[in-house]
């Protein structure tokens, strides 16, 4: 049987790329993207739609009745989306059966970027381990960090190697000096997970908003409280929104 192999970019690139077929994508924004959209997805969701633009987002709306626009901009909710990027708000009564016109400042990049993949998974420190057990079958694993604006995001960093780190330990060949410096980073327990989040420069921006944006980052530090690998097809659907299988 072929060895898997994971590559890890940092950040998203610009636009979306060819991969060889059967790649899996993980998508990473720890603050706060894909912590919101796993937690949306645990409660039911049925589909997000990324885009670029939050005019995008509420044009999609108009055109499909029942959809939600969700998302932000210096963290804060865009005026007139229906959500913002905490994952407090994505509650089942909000969100099951729904879809998401999403537009965050960086997650709806990494989701964009990657959208040629057959498979997408959402990852999260709060879904950690069951990305990794999800992962058990997929022989290419691409894992993306959606960074902050283009650059380098510290906490996506970490969770990149903390997901090459258990992949190692399962067999996986991790290749590339990306994937060399997420697994210096990687944070050893959960302690340091919190220390990381609450440290990284888009962790003191929201605990500078304060109340519930603080809130957010400690909710974002809780490493394993979900226990679903959620994955999304080309078009956004929503699938393995269950409990992770061993």
């Amino acid at each position: 049987m072929t060895a898997r192999r994971v590559r890890v970019s940092l950040t998203p690139p610009a636009a979306p790329v060819a991969v060889a077929s059967g790649t899996t994508a993980v998508v990473i924004d720890v603050l706060r993207a894909t912590t919101s959209l796993t937690e949306a997805c645990a409660g039911g969701l049925a589909r997000v739609v990324a885009f670029a633009e939050p005019a995008e987002a509420m044009a999609f709306r108009a055109a499909h009745p029942g959809a939600l626009a969700c998302g932000e901009r210096g963290g804060r909710i865009v005026p007139g989306f229906d959500l913002g990027n905490s994952p407090a708000e994505y509650t089942p009564e909000r969100v099951r059966g729904r879809t998401l016109a999403f537009a965050s400042t960086n997650g709806s990049r990494a989701l964009r970027a990657t959208e040629r993949c057959d498979t997408r998974m959402l990852a999260a420190f709060t879904n950690a381990s069951a990305v990794v057990r999800s992962l058990a079958a997929a022989r290419e694993i691409w894992i993306v960090g959606s960074g902050k604006l283009g650059e380098f995001a510290l906490e996506d960093a970490a969770l990149a190697g903390w997901l090459c780190e258990r992949l190692a330990e399962g067999g996986a060949a991790i290749t590339g000096s990306e994937a060399a410096l997420a697994r210096a980073l990687a944070p050893r327990d959960a302690h340091e997970v919190a220390a990381l989040l609450q440290g990284a420069e888009q962790g003191r921006h929201l605990r500078s908003l304060g109340g519930a944006f603080a809130a957010d980052v400690e909710r974002c530090a809780a490493i394993d409280a979900i226990d679903v690998a959620p994955w999304l097809d080309r078009d956004g659907r929503v699938s393995g929104a269950a409990p992770a299988t061993s």
